[in-house]
């Protein structure tokens, strides 16, 4: 186990590395100026090299990878001085002449726009991303095993046959035009009879200023996020469950006259959640990256939110730090669902 896990962390770590450097280029290709979205068209030559020599925009493409990628490292070489010191408050490791090999948190610099910390900004919004995810995915798996059983039981008739079109459905369209459609209907046009907004975040300000928890803001997003992951669960639990059905031991218990519910849900659905398991633990790692465009269209602010306002604004540090924590989430997500795997299927061994 142990040997799984740090070779997984070894793969992982160079998946990172590879994210890095594949965002930062892509960033670098996107048309447009970040000094001009900072200080606008009529700035004067002077403050413009100001601002590019600052954010260090002035030096090649491979420099500026270089200096992100130390950035991040935990352990990397830096001059000592008060500056320095302050900017990554690092612990000297290993000093020599002006420079000193030095023990730091990730620096995740700060934001071109707002010049407030990445990291303060990431923990600000990360919460509501997670929190939707996490609502989105227990609503699709909680329906869609619910609806996976219903059709399973009823394989062949009307209900069958119409809830696996309306799963089809669900799985081919995207969910921006998803977004759009239930945002614009259910929140606007029928908002009368939903009572739900078809815009907003999980938290408000109020008349007072204070901040209000809105809950029901969040109920047209994770309903939205869920509706694909809820159609792949409804499909994947019906053919386990009609796999699981033929199987000998049903029939023993099914002829030793077990009643058909406690043949169902004590025998068969326990084995037929396996497969079910493990999609749940990877969709909600795909949810964490799904959410962008969803929180742009509900006015939902994440860390979805924003990072696409970051990309409108040519904001690479916060580009940058966005892809870099989903990654890690997939990474650990990833991990976790291997494990548990092996843990639900003894036949299972990780190497």
């Amino acid at each position: 186990m142990l040997q799984y896990l740090l070779k997984r962390i070894g793969y992982g770590f160079l998946i990172l590395v590879g994210v890095v450097i594949v965002v930062f280029l892509l960033f670098h290709a996107l048309p447009g100026d970040p000094v001009s979205m900072i200080t606008g068209q009529r700035a004067d030559e002077a403050t413009r090299k100001a601002i590019k020599e600052d954010l260090g925009l002035d030096q090649p493409i491979s420099i500026q990878l270089y200096r992100y990628l130390r950035d991040l490292s935990p352990v990397s070489i830096h001059k000592h001085s008060p500056k320095e010191q302050e900017k990554y408050d690092y612990v000297r490791l290993i000093p020599f002449g002006e420079n000193a090999l030095v023990l730091k948190m990730p620096y995740l610099r700060k934001s071109f726009q707002t010049q407030k910390k990445v990291s303060e900004i990431i923990n600000e919004r990360i919460w509501n991303t997670i929190i939707l995810a996490i609502t989105a995915m227990f609503f699709a798996t909680v329906v869609g095993v619910f609806l996976g059983i219903i059709t399973a039981l009823n394989q062949g008739k009307w209900i069958d046959q119409t809830l696996i079109v309306i799963s089809t459905i669900g799985i081919s369209v995207p969910s921006f035009v998803a977004a759009a459609i239930i945002s614009r209907y259910l929140g606007y046009v029928w908002s009368e009879f939903t009572g739900l907004n078809g815009i907003g975040t999980l938290w408000e300000l109020d008349y007072e200023g204070e901040e209000k928890l809105m809950l029901r803001n969040l109920i047209l997003p994770a309903f939205t996020l869920g509706i694909r992951p809820l159609s792949i669960i409804v499909q994947l639990t019906r053919s386990s469950m009609l796999e699981v059905l033929t199987q000998d031991y049903i029939r023993t218990a099914r002829a030793k006259g077990v009643s058909k519910t406690l043949l169902i849900y004590k025998h068969a659905l326990k084995n037929a959640l396996t497969p079910v398991v493990t999609s749940v633990s990877g969709w909600l790692a795909s949810l964490m990256g799904g959410t962008y465009f969803i929180e742009k269209i509900f006015n939902y602010q994440g860390l979805g939110y924003e990072t696409i306002s970051a990309v409108a604004n040519l904001d690479m540090p916060i580009i940058m730090a966005s892809a870099l924590v989903v990654g890690v989430i997939f990474i650990v997500i990833n991990i976790v669902v291997d494990i548990s795997y092996a843990l639900i299927d003894p036949r299972i061994r990780l190497k």
